[in-house]
């Protein structure tokens, strides 16, 4: 059974940094498509980053720039780097994981609360 769990989210003030992390178990990591997720109040969650198993990335157009995404395999850790955040970054951030093989395997966090305001 693989989990997911994120942490770092919390309260940050507009231009401010956060670190989110999340941590992978039961399964061999490093085959996964990897990425992040949010969902804000009132609205459908969207796609943020992902990182390929080849370590490829891509970024939505509202974080480019500002969000970096990483990993390292051998702690089955996930990371996103956040900077210069702003308000309408503020919402609930998930952490996801695939596999594709003959089935798709898709794997979710529990979110953690990320909210930028003064």
């Amino acid at each position: 059974q693989v989990q997911l769990v994120e942490s770092g989210g919390g309260l940050v003030q507009p231009g401010g940094s956060l670190r989110l992390s999340c941590a992978a178990s039961g399964t061999i990591f490093r085959a996964y498509t990897t990425g992040w997720y949010r969902q804000a109040p009132g609205k459908q969650r969207e796609w943020v980053a992902t990182m390929t198993s080849g370590s490829s990335t891509n970024y939505a157009d509202s974080v480019k720039g500002r969000f970096t995404i990483s990993r390292d395999n051998a702690k089955n850790m996930v990371y996103l780097q956040m900077n210069s955040l702003k308000p309408e970054d503020t919402a609930v951030y998930y952490c996801h994981a695939r596999l594709l093989g003959l089935t798709t395997l898709d794997y979710w966090g529990q979110g953690t609360q990320v909210t930028v305001s003064s």
